[in-house]
């Protein structure tokens, strides 16, 4: 199955959207700081299931979940 028809990525995609919307109301002393920790924090998780999905065995998959 491709990572992208999994409902879990879909729902993480969505997340990084959400928080990228939200992240640009911060105030711009905030761009390096706590704006930039959020939209790393929340990018993994999509990419964590990304690279996960394409492992053969289901150790590697929990490892990456």
């Amino acid at each position: 199955m491709k990572f992208k028809e999994l409902v879990v990525w879909q729902r993480a995609h969505q997340m990084t959207l959400d928080v990228y919307d939200a992240t640009r109301a911060f105030p711009k002393d905030e761009l390096y700081g706590l704006t930039s920790q959020l939209r790393r924090s929340v990018a993994s998780i999509g990419a964590n299931i990304a690279e996960g999905s394409g492992r053969r065995s289901n150790n590697e998959i929990c490892r990456f979940l």
